[in-house]
C-alpha cells in the first residue's frame, strides 16, 4: 500500500482503517499521507473492512480508494480523442495477473490506453496492482460498462476493430496502417467473444512455429503495444 501511495500522481480519495489495527509505523505513514492530501479517513470493524477490500487475507487492516491520474471514461476519451490512436481492449480477461501485465505493457509502450469494461473482466484490485509492478498508476485506463457497446461507439466515430485470428490474411507486422484502431484481446481460454467477433473489421495473426498454437494473452498484448516501437 505505501509503495503504491508513493507513486507520482497517485492521490487518495478515501482511506479505510480497521478499528482493531495495532500501532504501527507504516500505518502512521499511510494515514499521514491521506491527511496531507485532505482525504477522508474512515474506521471500520475488521469484517466491514474485509468487505471493502475484498481481500481479507492480505489487506492488513487498511484499504484505500485511489484517484488514478490517467483514468477516464469512454465519453472523456471520445471528447478529446486524437486524430490517430491505438487502443487495446480486454474481452473477458479474468486472470488478475494477466490484466496487470497487460496494463504494464500499455503503460510502457505509450499507446493511447486500454479499454477496460466493468462487466465480464477482472477488475483493478491488489493482485492486479502487484502484477503490474506499480505501472497501473501510470497506465491510461478507459472505463466502460459493456465492451460490445463501447466498441460500437468507437466504430461509429471512425475506429476500426481488430481481433487476433490464426486464419487472418495479415500478420501483425504486415498490417496496413490504421488511423484509429482498437485491438481486442480475448479470454484466456475461449478467446474473443462471439459478439465482439461479429463487430470485427479485420483479423490479424502472429506467426507461430514449432507446433506452438498460441501465446499467453499478456505476451500478445506486449507484441501489439510495442509493434511500432521496435
Amino acid at each position: 500500500m505505501l509503495e503504491a501511495l508513493e507513486q507520482p500522481g497517485v492521490k487518495i480519495h478515501r482511506l479505510h482503517l480497521a478499528d482493531s489495527n495495532k500501532p504501527a509505523g507504516i500505518l502512521d505513514q499511510i494515514e499521514g499521507i491521506a491527511r496531507d492530501q485532505n482525504a477522508e479517513v474512515l474506521h471500520h470493524s475488521r469484517q466491514a473492512l474485509s468487505r471493502i477490500s475484498k481481500n481479507a487475507k492480505q489487506d492488513q487492516g487498511v484499504a484505500a480508494d485511489l484517484r488514478l491520474q490517467q483514468y477516464q471514461t469512454l465519453d472523456d476519451f471520445l471528447a478529446n480523442q486524437p486524430a490517430q490512436f491505438e487502443l487495446l481492449a480486454v474481452d473477458g480477461i479474468t486472470n488478475p495477473q494477466n490484466l496487470g501485465m497487460i496494463l504494464r505493457s500499455v503503460a510502457a509502450s505509450g499507446i493511447a490506453g486500454v479499454l477496460l469494461p466493468s462487466q465480464g473482466c477482472a477488475q483493478i484490485d491488489p493482485l492486479v496492482i502487484k502484477a503490474s509492478a506499480g505501472a497501473l498508476f501510470r497506465c491510461p485506463i478507459i472505463r466502460c460498462e459493456k465492451l460490445v457497446d463501447a466498441l460500437r461507439t468507437l466504430q461509429q466515430t471512425g475506429s476500426r476493430i481488430g481481433t487476433l485470428s490464426s486464419h487472418a490474411q495479415h500478420t501483425l507486422g504486415e498490417l496496413p496502417p490504421q488511423s484509429k484502431c482498437v485491438f481486442v484481446l480475448g479470454n484466456e481460454t475461449h478467446g474473443v467473444s462471439e459478439q465482439v467477433q461479429q463487430l470485427s473489421d479485420f483479423g490479424v495473426r502472429i506467426p507461430m512455429h514449432n507446433g506452438v498454437e498460441s501465446l499467453n494473452v499478456a505476451i500478445t498484448a506486449s507484441l501489439i503495444a510495442f509493434r511500432h516501437a521496435l
